[in-house]
């Protein structure tokens, strides 16, 4: 009896014990995707080939503080590189798989023509010469064109000011083809990149240098108060995301996507986290379905 007794007390016991440890154990829960579900694209579509390639190439700036410029880590930052993301985003590419371009002014239409790059944004201005060539998403951003001087440079103010005076800015960008052609007493003087710009500059070989105001505004708020922007844009530059010409459906999805960014906040937060830093919040561009 008592073995009996015995027995039914250790069974009692398990029976308790395994109810014990089924009711404590966690539940498993599904694993959420770490990649959002994409859209399927048309085949043949420029969107359905870099989808399933898992990667795309970007041409950006990598010396234009608040909108492309190379991080200490390696990789490029700002708004440009922001707006990359979030279209490689949309096609199902992580940030990790995106090939970074250093993209300058001059070589942003053989980049694009040759298929060096997916696609380029690069504060690059949409124009009709331009589209000549390649075709424009956007635009995302309004800039203007400005002047930039020394701190202690008190007579220059618009561009009529630079007749006879040296201006620095950068091979094939609007902003020093503007110059030449509205503005020929100025003395251009030309670089491949912006940068280049800075040093004479402030050893006084140039007396300004000329681009878009959001661009000089970058180099302003890292000079520790060396240089400053003079007067107003006197120019509008609308940037858009260069493309192959005759890519319509890859152009008016990304069109697509700019629409959808402005309207559920994420293009606004892309700026705040970058340019925004420095620079007021614009107004919402309108995209030009051409």
């Amino acid at each position: 009896m008592k073995t009996l007794q015995w027995a039914a007390l250790g069974a009692a016991a398990a029976i308790a014990l395994t109810a014990c440890s089924s009711s404590e154990e966690p539940q498993a829960s599904p694993t959420p995707s770490e990649t959002p579900a994409v859209a399927e694209f048309p085949a043949g579509s420029t969107m359905a080939a870099l989808a399933d390639a898992g990667t795309i190439t970007i041409g950006t700036k990598f010396d234009q503080p608040l909108f492309g410029l190379m991080s200490p880590g390696g990789t490029p930052e700002g708004f440009d590189v922001e707006i990359g993301k979030m279209i490689a985003g949309e096609l199902g590419i992580d940030p990790g798989n995106i090939k970074w371009v250093e993209t300058v002014s001059a070589n942003r239409e053989p980049f694009i023509e040759s298929g060096t790059v997916d696609m380029v944004v690069a504060t690059y201005t949409i124009n009709d010469k331009r589209k000549e060539k390649v075709s424009f998403a956007g635009p995302y951003y309004n800039a203007g064109q400005a002047l930039m001087t020394l701190s202690s440079t008190n007579d220059i103010t618009t561009p009529d000011d630079l007749a006879g005076k040296n201006v620095c800015s950068v091979e094939g960008s609007t902003p020093a083809a503007n110059i030449a052609e509205n503005y020929p007493e100025a003395n251009l003087v030309l670089f491949g990149a912006y940068t280049d710009c800075l040093e004479p500059l402030r050893n006084g070989e140039v007396d300004a240098v000329t681009t878009d105001n959001v661009i000089l505004a970058g180099y302003v708020a890292e000079s520790n108060g060396e240089f400053k922007v003079v007067g107003e844009p006197f120019t509008e530059e609308p940037y858009g995301i260069g493309l192959a010409l005759d890519d319509t459906e890859f152009r008016m999805w990304i069109n697509d996507v700019l629409e959808a960014s402005f309207a559920d906040g994420r293009w606004l937060a892309a700026w705040q986290a970058t340019a925004g830093t420095v620079l007021p919040d614009p107004a919402v561009p309108t995209i030009d379905r051409y």
